[in-house]
């Protein structure tokens, strides 16, 4: 890389940006994105994409997990709930 390049620090105002809150941010020149671009949206974790769609996997859980879980789930299925549960976890945590 050219020392022209990388030898010049930030200008960004971090702190400031740090500071902003989301209904601060000027979106008028960005478009929103459509249903059809997220359907061809792909998926990846650490670099490797994801296929859509469900995974059958065998799993041992601990015995009051299920128990728990069971007595949550009602219509839904303690699996569905499981399910639920984790890919909240792994939405909140992959930040």
């Amino acid at each position: 890389m050219s020392e022209l390049f990388s030898s010049k620090a930030s200008q960004t105002d971090w702190e400031r940006i740090d500071a902003m809150q989301d209904e601060d941010i000027d979106l008028s020149d960005i478009p929103e994105v459509t249903e059809e671009q997220m359907q061809r949206a792909v998926r990846r974790i650490g670099g490797k994409s994801v296929e859509r769609g469900q995974r059958r996997v065998a799993l041992l859980l601990d015995a009051v997990i299920v128990e728990y879980f069971e007595a949550k789930a009602g219509e839904q299925g303690y699996q569905g709930l499981i399910n639920q549960v984790l890919a909240e976890y792994v939405h909140n945590h992959d930040r």
